[in-house]
């Protein structure tokens, strides 16, 4: 029995509506990162996946890319949470208002 390429497909799908429902329902700032996360990882599934089923190491090398930013991404967006909540004392998005003076 072989994995073809509409299993990866609909377990990228699954994976990014799990996703997007984190960020659209959620109101904790660390749920959302990982929502995001978890969006970037079901592209770069689909990007693997259609990588192996052309036999073309492109899609690999833009993954290893995506995966590079996505860590940077990491370090900078939990710098910024921790900051957020050492001044706001809160990461619920609901409650901090940047802009107000």
């Amino acid at each position: 029995m072989q994995v073809t390429i509409e299993w990866y497909i609909a377990l990228s799908t699954i994976l990014f509506t799990i996703g997007a429902l984190g960020v659209l329902v959620r109101r904790n700032a660390i749920i959302i990162f990982m929502s995001v996360e978890l969006m970037l990882n079901s592209a770069n599934l689909l990007l693997v996946a259609f990588a192996q089923q052309l036999a073309d190491a492109h899609g690999q090398v833009l993954v290893f890319f995506v995966m590079t930013v996505a860590a940077a991404e990491v370090a900078i967006g939990l710098a910024l949470i921790v900051v957020i909540f050492r001044t706001k004392n809160t990461i619920d998005i609901g409650e901090i208002n940047l802009l107000k003076g």
